[in-house]
């Protein structure tokens, strides 16, 4: 069975990511589970303003809203496991949702967002992965850090919940070959990742007419 990778027209205009998408699917995940969660971070002031942001940005009122919200979906999940981005905006999302489930967030630096150097403070309205900013990651080491951490998420005694930033979105959906479109981008949208045979798909547990997809980070 052919399955259809994600494809820079079917998301958020954003230069880069064609390229992102070839090194997610030049070096696949492969993980051994039959299911797992990912979460994105609930909404911070830079999401709302399109701003790359630092690791110690917080959420904001509306960002706490969507963690609480996003408890309240996961709660009845069969979850054993959180590993989370060590941001603060992640770590503060994660402690949500992982109250319902009495499990304590496994905090991984490998698992922050792309590190934008020079750009952080400028806009990311038209953010371009491909770029190799000052003192910043570049696109393929980014890809290779998310890789590395990633699998050594998935390979946890599952389902696992994942809660990290939208770059890392975009790098699992590209190494597991998974359409990915903008509904799926929302800031604290749950996601139910499952794999029929060598297959996988992404279902998000509550669908929402409308998703923060500006503030990538």
């Amino acid at each position: 069975m052919t399955t259809t990778a994600p494809t820079p027209a079917s998301l958020p205009r954003s230069d880069g990511l064609d390229q992102l998408m070839r090194l997610g699917r030049a070096q696949p995940l492969t993980p051994h589970c039959a299911s797992f969660y990912f979460l994105r971070h609930g909404q911070t002031a830079c999401n709302a303003l399109r701003i790359f942001q630092t690791l110690d940005e917080p959420l904001n009122e509306t960002g706490l809203e969507q963690a609480a919200q996003a408890a309240r979906l996961l709660a009845d999940e069969p979850i054993r496991q959180i590993v989370c981005s060590d941001a603060r905006r992640v770590l503060q999302t994660a402690h949500i949702a992982a109250a319902p489930h009495h499990l304590e967030p496994m905090a991984r630096a490998a698992l922050r967002e792309r590190n934008f150097g020079a750009l952080i403070g400028t806009s990311s309205m038209y953010i371009d992965w491909a770029a190799s900013p000052e003192g910043g990651e570049t696109l393929a080491g980014f890809m290779q850090r998310k890789h590395a951490a990633l699998a050594d998420a998935l390979a946890l005694p599952g389902p696992v919940l994942v809660v990290a930033h939208g770059g890392t979105l975009y790098a699992l959906a590209a190494m597991l070959a998974v359409p990915l479109d903008w509904q799926l981008l929302g800031n604290a949208l749950p996601l139910r990742f499952e794999r029929s045979g060598a297959t996988w798909r992404a279902t998000p547990l509550s669908p929402r007419k409308e998703a923060n997809t500006t503030g990538i980070a």
